[in-house]
This record gives C-alpha cells, sequence and structure tokens, in this order.
C-alpha cells in the first residue's frame, strides 16, 4: 500500500504548482479527492457514533449531554501550507502520515461534564483507537483557550477493505465554542491593529475566557444542585 501510495502521490505538488487555483487542483486530482473521501467516511462514522451515545443518554438521563455536532475537511491550501510549514512534502502519503487534523469534529456541550462524560464514552468503544489526548480545559492555552482534543484512529470498511482513518474530535461548552469562534475571527484581523492595541485585545480575550469559565463552572453547580433533586438513571 505503501509504494502504491508513494507512486500516486509523488505528482500531488507538480498538479498543486501547475493549478491556477485551489478549485483547479481539486478538479485535476483523483487522488487527493480519493483521499478526501476517506477522510469524509470517517468523519460519518465518529458523527454516528456520537449522535448514538446522545440519543442513548437522552432516554436514560433525560437530557442531551451535545448540544452540536460539527465537522470539516481540512482545504486543500490549509493541507498544502501545514505540511510545508513542518517540512513535510505534499504527497498522499505525507498527509497520512504527518497530519492528524485532517478529519475534524467539534462536539459542543451544555457542562464541563458532559465533555469529560462523552470522552470517555468514546474511549470506550472497541473499535476506537485513541492516540493522543490534549486537555485544555484543565491546563488553558496562554490565550485562554479551552477544550478537549483527542487524536482518534476508527477503521472505516471500503470495497477493497478496511483502512484505519485518523480524525481530530475537539469537545468543548457552548460558551468555550463561543470564545474560540471570536478568537478565531479576530486573529485573522490582528495584523491589521497596532502592536500595543493588539495587546490589549488579547487581554480582553483573556478575561472574557476567565468569564466564559467561572460561568461554566457556576453552571455546573446548578446542574448538580438539581441532580440532588432529580436523580435520573444512569447508563
Amino acid at each position: 500500500m505503501n509504494s502504491t501510495l508513494n507512486e500516486s502521490s509523488t505528482n500531488l505538488e507538480v498538479q498543486w504548482l501547475d493549478a491556477e487555483s485551489p478549485e483547479d487542483f481539486i478538479r485535476h486530482s483523483s487522488t487527493f479527492n480519493s483521499l478526501m473521501m476517506k477522510y469524509r467516511c470517517v468523519i460519518r462514522q465518529i458523527e454516528t457514533k456520537l449522535e448514538v451515545l446522545n440519543d442513548e443518554f437522552s432516554v436514560a438521563n433525560k437530557r442531551n449531554p451535545i448540544s452540536s455536532i460539527k465537522s470539516r475537511v481540512k482545504s486543500p491550501s490549509s493541507i498544502h501550507e501545514k505540511l510545508t510549514r513542518r517540512g513535510f512534502p505534499f504527497t498522499e502519503q505525507s498527509i497520512v502520515t504527518n497530519l492528524d487534523d485532517v478529519a475534524g469534529v467539534r462536539v459542543v456541550c451544555p457542562f464541563i461534564s458532559d465533555i469529560y462524560a462523552i470522552a470517555e464514552l468514546i474511549s470506550s468503544q472497541d473499535d476506537i483507537t485513541v492516540l493522543k489526548i490534549k486537555d485544555y480545559i484543565k491546563n488553558p492555552k496562554s490565550n485562554g483557550y479551552r477544550s478537549y482534543h483527542m487524536i482518534v484512529e476508527v477503521p472505516v470498511y471500503f470495497s477493497d477493505g478496511k483502512v484505519p482513518m485518523r480524525a481530530e474530535i475537539q469537545i468543548r461548552t457552548n460558551g468555550m465554542d463561543f470564545w474560540a469562534s471570536v478568537d478565531h475571527q479576530l486573529h485573522y484581523k490582528k495584523v491589521m491593529i497596532p502592536g500595543k492595541d493588539v495587546t490589549s485585545i488579547e487581554q480582553a480575550l483573556a478575561l472574557c475566557a476567565e468569564t466564559v469559565n467561572e460561568t461554566d463552572q457556576r453552571m455546573e453547580a446548578i446542574k448538580d444542585l438539581i441532580g440532588e433533586f432529580v436523580e435520573p438513571q444512569q447508563i
């Protein structure tokens, strides 16, 4: 399989350089499109597993631990840029070997405890291999970012056999998700803002991150208080 990947993917960089745009590259690269199809399939598989867990939890506990599920496959431009920045070639084998987050699934939960419950349920499934965990809730990034990240490997079945595919799952609360989306939007505008003002914005965002965390903690306490009066059946 590796020799086939190497032979078929040595042209990816040539195709990329010859293309007039990322869209032009997509139109002419059957190798790349086939690989992206596999990443879309692993996303569907993970989403189905999460929806089943959400339904089961809802029946047993009379509430949903998942508010929403979002997904994406990295664009050709993002994949090419990330590989180049890290010093890796733009080939099919290189994408599969060196990038863990081509397929991404974001799970948004009402409460912090839901995050860890979902993570545990995912980890306990015998056809999911957890390769890496980064807990940015217990260990936030310096800018205030909080989320729970899992790199998982899931077997996907195609007509020619089983292929293990990797994906990144991010699990966070509604508040964390709102903060991250605002931070992401502002990140690309910072280049147009004077340095001292960027510092002020970053400090304000860090303060907002703490406020979001305090709110999440208070909402968790309220949930626990309600649970003392109405104890749901556990799954």
